[in-house]
């Protein structure tokens, strides 16, 4: 009976570490993948990623806005400043905990 319990255990263990693995395996294949390694498809997707941080960082804000924009995005504020009261919409909520 004990000898029962204990190759029940034994399976279920071993399936729960066999999906564990093959999880982590699959995850650790697209992290340790180094840049030079990528398909081209996702080598350009990437280096338009980093493009479009270093031109964020340049501009201080989104890169190729228009007056439109900042229009749209200032009407918006407002709308939500009406509808939630004042403060900084622009930042993430600060939540303190006592």
């Amino acid at each position: 009976m004990i000898l029962r319990q204990i190759l029940r255990l034994s399976s279920l263990f071993h399936s729960a570490v066999s999906i564990h693995l093959r999880r982590n395996i699959g995850l650790s294949a697209i992290v340790f993948n180094k840049a030079k390694e990528f398909d081209p498809v996702q080598k350009l997707f990437l280096d338009k990623i980093r493009e479009y941080n270093t031109k964020s960082k340049q501009a201080g804000g989104p890169v190729d806005a228009g007056p439109d924009f900042q229009k749209d995005m200032n009407e918006s504020l407002a709308r939500l400043q009406r509808a939630y009261g004042e403060g900084d919409l622009t930042k993430f909520p600060e939540f303190k905990f006592e």
